[in-house]
């Protein structure tokens, strides 16, 4: 394997790439889609080298050779080494999921599927999708991003010489919704800080929630400030593997109305709906819908 430099004058020592398994051959535009495209909000792109975090690990990708490969600073090498494979779920057969899914009979879903070739879905450490998605309400990706990456600084812990992880639920706690705001939340600053009192006094619940049913773990998410139904399903779906959660936004409306002729549809219906057309893998169907309609919804 080939070592170089991550950036002049970066003190980070970074490990030779290696490569990882993946199922199929992907391409620039479905890495981009599946780090980027609004399931998670820890990552950024360099030219051709994606850069992310979570917890403790820190992580850069790039597609090299037709192959997927890594590589972390040395001193987190090994942590990277475990918990990457669970982050991407590259234990999961992706294609055969896609495959099983009701292409053959939606032709709009087929020419979804058709143009993010191995998309995929993440499992993102569960507390941090919450946190993620407390912040999303009303904001698009790239405002997302820039409210954790202050969270990260303002409240978290350096994981390398330029880079500071998410703080955990129990540190932002400790945090006045003041200096929550100072992070650029907005209203958001309420529901997190709440949250987080919440969960202070509750140990374990974040965890027994990940581990039960999905229906029994969106009814419990929903005790929580701020969190709605899209919110849920995108934690349920992005956090837990929860792939029947089927979160709508703008995005998914659109597609919905468009494409299916569900003019006018509440949010709960067309949820509903995805979960009856698209069946017990309606979240992955929803995140090719939400790539199309993201590229070509002026079409």
């Amino acid at each position: 394997m080939s070592r170089s430099p991550r950036n002049q004058g970066d003190s980070t020592r970074f490990s030779d790439w290696q490569s990882l398994p993946t199922r199929v051959a992907l391409t620039p535009a479905t890495l981009a889609e599946t780090l980027d495209g609004g399931q998670s909000f820890r990552w950024q792109q360099r030219e051709d080298l994606w850069s992310g975090t979570w917890t403790e690990s820190l992580v850069e990708l790039r597609l090299h050779g037709g192959l997927l490969e890594w590589r972390a600073p040395i001193s987190l090498q090994k942590n990277v080494a475990t918990s990457l494979p669970r982050y991407l779920a590259l234990e999961t057969d992706w294609p055969a999921l896609t495959d099983s899914l009701p292409w053959r009979s939606d032709a709009h879903l087929a020419q979804c599927i058709a143009a993010f070739p191995g998309l995929s879905l993440l499992r993102q450490p569960f507390g941090e999708t919450l946190l993620g998605f407390l912040c999303s309400a009303t904001k698009q990706i790239v405002q997302i991003k820039q409210m954790v990456a202050l969270l990260a600084k303002n409240h978290g812990a350096p994981i390398s010489p330029d880079t500071f992880r998410l703080p955990t639920w129990a540190e932002i706690a400790e945090v006045t919704e003041k200096d929550l705001r100072a992070c650029l939340l907005g209203f958001r600053a309420r529901y997190i800080h709440q949250t987080a009192l919440f969960l202070a006094q509750r140990p374990g619940w974040l965890e027994e929630t990940e581990q039960m049913p999905y229906l029994a773990a969106k009814a419990r998410l929903m005790e929580l400030p701020g969190v709605g139904e899209k919110v849920a399903d995108c934690v349920l779906l992005f956090g837990a593997g929860k792939l029947e959660a089927f979160p709508v936004d703008t995005w998914v409306l659109k597609s919905l109305a468009r494409r299916y002729g569900l003019n006018d549809w509440k949010p709960a219906q067309v949820a509903h709906f995805g979960r009856t057309h698209f069946g017990p893998l309606a979240g992955l169907a929803q995140q090719y819908l939400f790539a199309w309609e993201r590229r070509h919804g002026g079409r």
